[in-house]
């Protein structure tokens, strides 16, 4: 049984009084529990849409999206999400900042402190923990931001390019670090992003999204082993698996431009 179901989502906004803006429409998608996803498209076809549909931040025009129950546990919940900007508190410590979803679900600060500690050594910041934001990385940000999203124990993670404000290296660096936290926890992940090599490195299926409105044109399941070892990514099959997708996301790029120029 699907963890996350989302049938004939459309989702379409505009101030009143103007013509609505559709950024997708009959979208649908099955998630099982423990699968990393990640879902690529052309520029502007609706991929935030998607996890901000999921999440609440939007309303949908109409469909329906069936969210995977949380975990058991006074802390669990059904999804957290994580953003590109890490956006943490400037003033909190690390640690703080990471227990702060706890604080909000009724925690005493000292338990919240307590209860997150463990993902501070999950993600690599367990000597980090009292340091201030901008005492550290950009990378340790994201580290910080990733497991302030677990500290609530989602069933669905939602990730929308938390690398894309990253250095190559530390992205490349945060994309292992990611897969073993993954391991670890064994949450379904949802993973927006513009990199198709990211995709294919992370991911079990690849999403393809058409032009706006955004629909699946493509679920591509990658049949690459795990773990995914650094050199997987020059090898024959990571590359037909990218060429793959890039044909399929120009496709759509210049049915755009031939449907403007028309």
């Amino acid at each position: 049984m699907a963890e996350l179901e989302i049938t004939d989502l459309e989702v379409s906004y505009g101030r009143r009084g103007t013509t609505p803006t559709t950024a997708i429409s009959g979208l649908s998608l099955s998630v099982e529990h423990g699968e990393f996803i990640s879902i690529l498209g052309p520029s502007g076809c609706g991929k935030t849409t998607v996890l901000k549909a999921l999440s609440g931040l939007l309303t949908p025009t109409s469909g329906d999206i069936k969210m995977p129950e949380p975990p058991t546990g006074a802390d669990a919940s059904s999804y957290s999400m994580v953003f590109q900007d890490a956006s943490l508190f400037p003033w909190y410590r690390i640690s703080r900042n990471v227990a702060y979803g706890l604080e909000c679900r009724g925690y005493s600060r000292k338990d919240a402190l307590e209860k997150s500690k463990p993902l501070l050594d999950l993600v690599g910041l367990g000597d980090f923990g009292e340091h201030f934001p901008h005492e550290v990385s950009g990378g340790m940000q994201q580290r910080a931001n990733l497991a302030r999203a677990l500290a609530v124990n989602p069933a669905l993670l939602l990730m929308d390019e938390p690398f894309a404000a990253l250095d190559a290296q530390t992205r490349e660096l945060m994309q292992a670090e990611l897969l073993r936290v993954w391991s670890e926890t064994t949450k379904t992940v949802l993973f927006v992003t513009h990199s198709i090599a990211e995709a294919v490195y992370l991911s079990d299926r690849v999403i393809v999204l058409s032009s706006r409105p955004g629909r699946v044109i493509a679920d591509i399941r990658i049949e690459l082993p795990r773990p995914r070892e650094e050199l997987m990514r020059v090898a024959a099959d990571f590359r037909a698996y990218e060429e793959q997708i890039r044909l399929l996301i120009e496709d759509q790029v210049g049915r755009d431009r031939q449907a403007r120029a028309s």
